[in-house]
């Protein structure tokens, strides 16, 4: 992916050596080109990225824009790509556990959501059982029992895995969606600190897999469960 850019305040072939480097500083930036007598940066880039990112590389002396590009629909585009894997699991879960629904002589929302949550904690568990390390790693780095008790991380795993089978196959409801509750409600603790302080931090949810950046689709995920779990048990 290659963008070109205006930038202003430069002055100087020294302006313009800063500026670049600054932006090939930039991570996923693979190029950049600048020239100061045409205020422009041309930018290669593995990815789309947030114009305000590459502004604070350059600093406040000079001024980036998008004049070439729209960078609201840039962004868009960037962000289903960068979630894609979430998206189409939610989708296929959604589908088949709506599709059993429909099939049904009658439809149960609480039938139907024990059927979402067992199809979503056993894939997602399925995607945590491919690199059991890789996930404890990288899950430590943000939650507040892991970053403590490292072994939490196996546990957690192997934990989502017994909650997809137990609302499979319907044990004890008010158990499982009482540990469902607890377990992500403790688990969206360190979620909502990392996206509240900005960090940014791969986001463990499907394992190693993939390299997804933490962010409010982390805090949908995980709200969902918790909102789904607190229903059923009040039901």
């Amino acid at each position: 992916m290659k963008h070109t850019y205006q930038i202003t305040g430069m002055t100087c072939g020294s302006c313009e050596g800063k500026v670049k480097s600054a932006l090939q500083m930039v991570n996923n930036v693979t190029d950049a080109e600048v020239n100061k007598d045409e205020n422009s940066a041309t930018i290669t880039m593995s990815k789309h990225i947030d114009i305000r990112e590459l502004q604070i590389a350059i600093g406040e002396k000079y001024k980036i824009s998008a004049t070439q590009h729209n960078e609201a629909l840039e962004q868009t585009k960037s962000w289903f790509a960068t979630y894609k894997p979430v998206l189409l699991i939610f989708g296929y879960i959604f589908t088949a556990t709506l599709l059993i629904e429909m099939l049904s002589s009658t439809v149960d929302l609480s039938r139907w959501m024990r059927h979402f949550m067992a199809g979503f904690f056993m894939t997602f568990s399925f995607f945590k059982m491919l690199n059991l390390k890789g996930f404890k790693e990288s899950y430590q780095m943000y939650d507040i029992i892991a970053r403590k008790f490292p072994t939490w991380g196996y546990i957690y795993a192997f934990t989502e895995l017994s909650l997809g089978i137990a609302f499979l196959i319907d044990f004890n409801p008010v158990i499982t969606n009482s540990v469902t509750l607890v377990v992500m409600s403790i688990s969206i603790i360190g979620v909502l600190q990392t996206v509240l302080n900005k960090k940014t931090i791969k986001c463990a949810c499907l394992g190693d897999v993939f390299n997804l950046p933490m962010s409010t689709v982390t805090i949908i995920e995980d709200g969902m469960m918790i909102l789904m779990s607190l229903y059923m048990l009040i039901t």
